[in-house]
């Protein structure tokens, strides 16, 4: 089973990265390097995004442990947004982007993904891989956007709360803390 997921490292860029490819920073190899030191486990699950990837390769040949990469776990994509600053997209197009905070379930970015969508396949990966690493310990690398989705599926947080959970750069999450401590209604 997944038993941590580990939000990539600082790629020196601000703003909607989602399908841009950005390698990590000195930084964000540190941060990932830091939030792994004590892991153990059997296997690594990554985004294809180097952000992620090339991390989770360099910690998978170290630990002796297989990789997986999966297109499943890569960010949302944010369409038009991509490589903007929220501070940009405020000048330009107020709005839209005051709607997407507001409820992005309803509010996509424009030209990019929706959270249905989102949720849809990052939920199939989710599953397939808990049932076909049933027994492992197992590490997903991912992105921020992942991790807050899964946060809110497996604690049926309010949707509204969506945007709201915490995952700094080179943060770690251990799935079963979420799963004991918390509880929200859908």
């Amino acid at each position: 089973m997944i038993s941590h997921l580990l939000r990539h490292g600082d790629t020196g860029h601000g703003g909607f990265r989602g399908r841009l490819d950005d390698p990590l920073t000195d930084l964000g190899w540190q941060q990932m390097e830091q939030a792994v030191a004590s892991w153990r486990g059997n296997r690594i699950v990554c985004s294809p995004r180097q952000r992620c990837r090339h991390f989770a390769e360099n910690l998978a040949t170290r630990l002796q442990v297989p990789l997986t990469v999966d297109e499943r776990f890569s960010e949302l994509d944010f369409g038009g947004w991509e490589g903007h600053t929220a501070a940009e997209l405020i000048r330009k197009d107020p709005q839209t982007l005051a709607a997407f905070w507001r409820d992005p379930w309803q509010q996509p970015p424009p030209e990019g993904e929706t959270l249905d969508h989102f949720c849809q396949r990052v939920e199939a990966g989710w599953i397939e891989s808990m049932q076909q690493y049933a027994g492992q310990t197992v590490l997903l690398v991912t992105h921020g956007g992942v991790i807050r989705l899964l946060h809110h599926r497996l604690n049926r947080t309010r949707r509204s709360d969506f945007l709201t959970y915490p995952v700094p750069h080179g943060s770690l999450h251990a799935v079963n803390d979420w799963t004991k401590n918390e509880s929200h209604p859908a």
